[in-house]
């Protein structure tokens, strides 16, 4: 039984879990749970021993000085709570970490009996993949799901995919199997700008994650970073023709393959979002309490630089794609191949699961 001393009765509570490494191109996911953490003043009550689950000559320790004083902070995954206030009151219980370098079974029945003794109702895990899209086109963002009642209800995609997997996969099957609605929401990123930050695709993350769960999300400085990341892509890439000329390409695939889904579907959610944020009182309420120069192109050895592929294998193509990924990139709950920030997990799972992808040339880079 786990004791949660000084955690009070939450309120239709949902977690919302991201993980640094395989999954997490461009830091993305990591960073919008960072994001809700910081924005809603969340308190961490608990934290995994880092013995269990990590090797520390992959997941180094760091020190620190603290008046003076020697300390040292482990590698770990935290969980925290925040209360979003408003007419509807929700909680928030966050996870935040790294993915587990072993017994990854064990760690997800501990974050899951953390979920049973919350109360939690649904759980949302957020990942972000390398692919084939174009940084000057609105992020990707896909939900999937292995409930077909869930993905029925939420409109969101039922994976049918086959093949390896990291620690979202692997989360998001555990859930499935105890009986909590469980939903992954991947980001698909570059993988010629694959670089962290990346604020554009975390911001896509959490709208997609506030169409989700109904709540108004404050983003502070984020769209302005989005775009200023954008700018900088753009003067980065128009100093290389052969860059220029690949996004180029890149952006007409996609665009091709939008143009018969321009619908008022997508249309309507902006519209819907536009709306929340201008209702008075639905901002975030007080918090729970908190805790606290390279170039993003590969440079050849001749000097020039092009965009390179992903590095991971990855047993789908992202939807869109010209090619196949390429080995070690890595595939999602979603579609395609992800960054692969740290090379993890040897309990037999090395990337997210994602469904299967759609023909060659779809043009799109989401995971449908």
């Amino acid at each position: 039984m786990i004791e949660l001393e000084g955690v009070p009765e939450l309120i239709d509570p949902v977690m919302v879990a991201a993980f640094e490494g395989w999954n997490d191109a461009g830091d993305a996911a990591s960073t919008a749970v960072a994001h809700l953490d910081r924005e809603w003043k969340g308190e961490v009550f608990a934290a995994l021993d880092a013995e269990d689950y990590y090797d520390f000559q992959v997941n180094r320790p760091t020190v620190f000085l603290e008046n003076g004083v020697r300390k040292i902070t482990w590698p770990t995954t935290r969980l925290s709570v925040v209360r979003v206030g408003g007419d509807k009151p929700r909680d928030l219980v966050l996870v935040r970490g790294i993915e587990p370098s072993m017994r990854w079974r064990s760690f997800c029945n501990e974050i899951l009996a953390f979920a049973h003794e919350l109360g939690v109702e649904m759980v949302v895990i957020l990942g972000a993949l390398l692919g084939d899209t174009p940084h000057t086109r609105p992020v990707p963002v896909s939900g999937v799901t292995s409930d077909p009642d869930l993905a029925r209800t939420m409109d969101l995609e039922e994976t049918r995919y086959e093949g390896p997997t990291g620690i979202v996969g692997i989360l998001q099957e555990a859930c499935t199997h105890a009986g909590v609605p469980a939903v992954s929401l991947w980001a698909a990123v570059p993988h010629y700008v694959s670089q962290p930050p990346n604020p554009k695709a975390t911001l896509a993350l959490l709208n997609r994650l506030e169409d989700l769960i109904g709540l108004r999300i404050p983003l502070g400085e984020l769209p302005e970073d989005a775009r200023a990341w954008q700018v900088g892509v753009d003067q980065l890439a128009a100093e290389d023709s052969e860059v220029a000329e690949y996004v180029q390409t890149l952006e007409e695939a996609r665009d091709t393959a939008e143009l018969p889904e321009a619908s008022g579907e997508a249309i309507a959610r902006e519209f819907e979002r536009y709306l929340r944020r201008r209702e008075p009182g639905s901002g975030p309420g007080p918090g729970v309490a908190t805790d606290g120069g390279d170039s993003p192109f590969l440079r050849e050895a001749g000097g020039r630089t092009r965009p390179p592929k992903p590095e991971q294998p990855g047993p789908e193509a992202v939807p869109g794609t010209e090619t196949p990924p390429t080995p070690d990139a890595t595939d999602s709950e979603g579609a395609g191949p992800e960054a692969a920030a740290s090379e993890q997990g040897d309990d037999g799972s090395r990337g997210a699961d994602g469904p299967e992808p759609p023909a060659e040339g779809a043009g799109d880079d989401t995971e449908k």
